[in-house]
């Protein structure tokens, strides 16, 4: 038979895509299993279930595949599920905790489900027994990961880290079995762990280059527009969202977690019930506990009735917590606990905890890990939220999103005033906002385009049943978003070559000439001389000589007519400098 490592190297050398990949590594890993696991004692006792493998760096989940083991004969490269994952019919999960040993150790983890007890397998080490369970973590975090395993007939559980150069970790690979004869003992792990380990060290660079099979996602009510780096996550968002699991979304302000999260509880079976928000960027700190519990009559100053909170209001729903950063240590306890225990009580209440049936998605713009180390963010309540961590990309490195959520905004605004209205952007106006950097986001671009539109309304008397959103209305609407003299020079002169080059593209070929740019120095000399007065203008830029040789009046002149050419070749209307060579103004009105 050929060995495992040269047949799995040939079937990557042929994979295009990280299913593909992620399918011939989990195939070659189980039939290695079985082959160990037939040739032990425990070989008419147990069985080899599944494989999957979790492709998630330090930002969160890029990928996720999963295999059963009676799927593994399948030819190398078919397709998988339409969900992304590679042949399975119900999407599974592994152990926050197993991540956690995964993240501190960087080897492999051998699980026993029925006892709880998780070990690395670090050179020398002698398997733990439950005297020896550490601060580090040997035993789950909690109960629900040990119920899961068992609810998908897994006993035994082996983990294997997929690591880059470096040791720079980039996800695992869990390969689940069952075998409750083996409970306490030392199971097939350890035996074949250089031989597994070895396969996931060649399958890694394969699984991390390798991009996502293409996918056709069409947009929905809770999100309109996906393009292809939101597609890429959508396989793995929809398993998540089925799940109980915390989810854990973060990326820098006004990306659209908040519209994610509503997404993910409408993909859930928890649709039906509520989706409560709970920003806490709006909530101070010493109400946090209130606010999030809910308070009885009597519990503290001012609360003078029952009021309840985000979770008694979420009951049967999601809970998305936003700016979770933000959370007090004492609130982080109170949470923890609630994660833990799936209890907690309101404040002031006596008698027993209230059960909380509450499935919990988090936000955030933060680098959590920095915060654990500064000691802000409780460690033990990071990695319990971060169970299935997404990363959502700024808007900038979503350019093919740009002009399809500039039109879904238009449209939606366009409506509530004109509901059988239509309304369009030109493409002009779309190559425009491709070029910007949009530090805020989607919330900046929104206020952009509402902006935008109002500029269109005032042009066509607010009567326009059909209104075209032009690039001139998206240049003013910008213009008004901050203050050029607070961004860098290099910034706002990038800005305005994007600009020149998207107005060159919508009116073709030749009709701009390259020479127009020159325009620039134009427009330095003229607004210096508007706020300076000629002679001060002409000296702030070391042209003194000029001054002196009488000259400086025509090279203004030169530089304004390079202006006024500018403004013809625009069509627009007369150059508003053309008055400094007319006789004009020798300072700034």
């Amino acid at each position: 038979m050929q060995d495992p490592a040269i047949r799995l190297m040939v079937m990557l050398m042929e994979t295009g895509s990280f299913e593909e990949a992620a399918n011939a590594t989990l195939r070659v890993m189980l039939e290695l299993t079985e082959q160990a696991l037939a040739a032990t004692r425990y070989g008419r006792h147990g069985r080899i279930i599944r494989g999957m493998i979790h492709l998630r760096p330090e930002e969160g989940y890029r990928g996720l595949a999963v295999l059963e083991a009676g799927a593994a004969a399948r030819p190398s490269g078919a397709a998988g599920k339409a969900d992304g994952t590679a042949g399975m019919v119900t999407p599974l999960l592994a152990s926050a905790t197993a991540w956690q040993l995964m993240v501190e150790h960087r080897c492999a983890i051998s699980i026993d489900v029925n006892l709880g007890l998780l070990t690395p397998h670090m050179a020398g080490a002698a398997p733990l027994g439950e005297s020896e369970l550490g601060p580090a973590g040997r035993a789950f975090n909690s109960a629900e990961s040990q119920q899961r395993f068992l609810g998908r007939q897994a006993t035994h559980v082996g983990v294997l880290p997929l690591l880059g150069p470096g040791r720079v970790l980039h996800g695992m690979i869990s390969l689940e079995a069952e075998c409750p004869a083996a409970t306490g003992q030392e199971f097939i792990w350890r035996e074949c762990g250089e031989r597994l380990q070895l396969l996931a060290s060649q399958a890694t660079p394969y699984l991390i280059a390798l991009p996502p099979r293409p996918s056709e996602q069409a947009g929905d009510k809770y999100l309109p527009v996906v393009g292809a780096s939101l597609a890429s996550l959508l396989p793995a968002l929809k398993v998540f969202a089925r799940q109980e699991e915390t989810l854990l979304i973060s990326g820098p302000t006004g990306v659209g977690k908040s519209r994610l999260a509503r997404w993910c509880h409408e993909q859930s079976s928890r649709q039906r019930e509520a989706f409560e928000v709970l920003d806490l960027m709006t909530v101070p700190e010493d109400l946090q506990m209130a606010e999030l519990f809910g308070w009885k009559k009597g519990a503290f100053t001012g609360a003078v009735r029952d009021n309840p909170g985000a979770m008694t209001r979420a009951e049967g729903g999601t809970l998305f917590i936003d700016e979770i950063d933000k959370l007090s240590l004492k609130a982080q306890a109170g949470l923890l606990h609630v994660l833990e225990e799936r209890t907690y009580r309101m404040l002031g209440e006596n008698g027993a905890e209230r059960r909380a049936d509450v499935r919990f998605i988090i936000g955030t713009n933060a680098n959590l890990q920095t915060s654990v180390r500064a000691g802000r963010f409780r460690e033990d309540l990071y990695y319990r939220i971060k169970v299935l961590p997404i990363a959502l990309p700024a808007l900038k490195d979503r350019q093919d999103e740009i002009a399809r959520w500039a039109r879904y905004m238009a449209d939606r605004r366009h409506r509530e005033r004109y509901p059988e209205g239509q309304v369009r952007l030109t493409g002009a106006a779309e190559r425009l906002l491709t070029t910007q950097p949009w530090p805020g986001n989607l919330r900046q671009l929104d206020n952009i385009v509402r902006r935008a539109y109002a500029l269109a309304l005032v042009d066509s008397g607010e009567t326009a049943q059909a209104l075209t959103l032009e690039v001139h209305h998206f240049q003013q609407s910008l213009s008004y978003e901050s203050d050029p003299a607070a961004q860098p020079l290099t910034e706002v002169l990038s800005t305005a070559a994007r600009a020149f080059v998207s107005e060159a593209q919508a009116r073709g070929p030749g009709a701009i000439d390259l020479d127009l740019a020159d325009s620039f120095r134009g427009f330095v000399l003229a607004v210096a001389t508007r706020r300076l007065g000629r002679d001060e203008a002409f000296r702030l830029f070391g042209r003194e000589s000029l001054i002196k040789s009488r000259n400086h009046s025509r090279t203004l002149r030169r530089e304004v007519e390079r202006l006024e050419a500018l403004y013809k070749a625009l069509g627009l209307a007369d150059c508003p400098f053309s008055d400094l060579v007319e006789g004009g103004s020798d300072s700034e009105g």
